[in-house]
């Protein structure tokens, strides 16, 4: 069954009643340690323990900071703390919330939460302060699953996609587009109860135009929503090249370990292999590839499908040319090369194999190429710096969606869209507003489940018991 929760509601009275702590900071020794209390009771159980050095605004009637000591009846000695106070529904959570900041000793936070239980509140469950701010409206949805990306990022730029949704990069995306098509409907409705008086409230050309540009948003939105959910969330570096081209011995010295299996036979490489490797911060999965070749036999039909496939997916293709090639082999190195390049597969030249004694031949068309030894491991720095250089030049990631959320959104924004394309035929067929207004509405219903405003308790139960305890 579905709940309704319009935003900027308070909680439920059962979640309402309730005054929640947990640990905040990282479990262990540190410097500071942080204590988070949500709930009703929350600055008055802070009031029995903590007291400030300026008392003039104590306790605060607004968000506020103070240093002070915690008095704590298991230990002997008062100790300095520093506490942050949102004394009402504006906080994170949307109910009165405080913070103590002190030494990040593990035995002095465990008496500080006893105490703090003692006093009344009860520990948080796992996401359970991100699972107040979405119940009271202060946060939608998919800046919930923000909350997530961000504690489960793997690497920068998967940080930075969490970070922008957090901040409200897609809701900022989805609420406008939201609003215009509830307006939109609201005209339209308007014009229906009017409809024997002759009143148009909006015209066909701008019920047609404002659905046109609801459409190219909702499908960019579901391109993202797709690669997403094609990827893991690592940028995908794939070795391509001709057979005996060097490619495994290049996975092998790139990731560490042998991984491949290397031989002077062309051809040893039938499967792909894959490896995750970090590189200054940037996340990738490395994909070592069969030999760029036609092949009747169903193994190697199958090798090559399995190639095509990691190939159309990746953000970068290595492409591998050995040093030495025979003019027939170079012939065909670029008239594979060739297909990639027709396709717009990102393309970086390797020339492999420089070790060998008859040198290096300067590439077909006098293009640059990253030459390397995985041998002697010469040019390996400098291929991961330039793959580093193109990563970062070219798409950043699959767009501002995470992959959690694009897993949960992904058939709304396909439900969506498809009743968005009959609205739009609707209208421009002059097949009359009322069947445009009930292709509205199932759109808007979609857009609904994506922001949160309608959901179902196991979407929530599945998010926030993810969140860690604390957050």
């Amino acid at each position: 069954m579905s709940s309704h929760f319009p935003h900027r509601d308070p909680l439920p009275a059962s979640h309402a009643g309730e005054t929640i702590a947990a640990l905040a900071s990282a479990p262990g020794p540190a410097p500071r340690g942080i204590v988070r209390v949500s709930g009703a009771e929350a600055l008055s159980i802070l009031t029995s323990l903590f007291t400030p050095r300026r008392e003039a605004a104590w306790p605060p009637r607004r968000a506020s900071t103070f240093q002070g000591v915690l008095g704590l009846p298991s230990l002997h000695v008062p100790v300095p703390a520093l506490a942050a106070v949102w004394p009402t529904h504006r906080s994170y959570t949307g109910e009165p919330l405080v913070e103590v900041h002190t030494v990040g000793s593990p035995p002095l936070l465990e008496a500080l939460l006893d105490e703090i239980y003692r006093c009344g509140a009860r520990p948080a469950r796992p996401g359970e302060f991100t699972l107040r701010a979405f119940l009271s409206g202060r946060i939608d949805l998919t800046q919930a699953e923000g909350v997530l990306g961000v504690i489960e990022a793997d690497g920068r730029a998967e940080l930075e996609t969490a970070l922008g949704q957090l901040a409200g990069g897609l809701s900022h995306r989805l609420g406008p587009l939201r609003s215009d098509l509830m307006d939109l409907l609201a005209d339209l409705e308007a014009g229906l109860d009017f409809v024997d008086e002759d009143i148009e409230f909006v015209s066909r050309e701008d019920v047609g135009n404002r659905l046109a540009v609801a459409e190219i948003a909702l499908r960019e939105l579901l391109r993202q929503a797709t690669d997403r959910m094609q990827t893991s969330g690592r940028r995908q570096v794939v070795l391509a090249g001709l057979p005996n081209a060097g490619k495994s011995t290049l996975f092998n010295a790139l990731t560490g370990r042998e991984a491949a299996i290397v031989s002077p036979v062309a051809g040893t490489t039938r499967d792909w292999l894959r490896a995750a490797v970090d590189w200054g911060g940037l996340a990738i999965e490395l994909v070592d590839t069969a030999g760029w070749e036609s092949s009747d036999g169903e193994v190697g039909l199958a090798a090559q499908s399995q190639r095509a496939d990691r190939v159309r997916r990746a953000d970068l293709v290595l492409w591998c040319r050995a040093n030495g090639l025979t003019p027939r082999e170079e012939d065909q190195n670029e008239a594979h090369r060739a297909e990639l390049i027709a396709a717009g597969v990102p393309v970086l030249d390797v020339l492999t194999k420089i070790d060998l004694a008859d040198g290096r031949r300067a590439s077909p068309g006098d293009r640059p190429e990253v030459p390397v030894s995985a041998t002697t491991s010469a040019g390996l720095v400098e291929l991961i710096q330039a793959v580093q250089f193109r990563l970062a030049s070219g798409r950043e990631s699959a767009g501002e969606i995470l992959g959690s959320t694009a897993a949960r959104c992904r058939e709304s924004l396909s439900a969506a869209l498809a009743a968005l394309e009959r609205a739009r035929i609707a209208a421009t067929s002059q097949l009359g507003d009322e069947l445009v207004a009930l292709e509205l509405r199932s759109v808007l219903d979609q857009l609904a489940r994506i922001l949160g405003v309608v959901y179902t308790d196991d979407i929530l139960d599945r998010l926030f018991s993810r969140i860690c305890i604390g957050k």
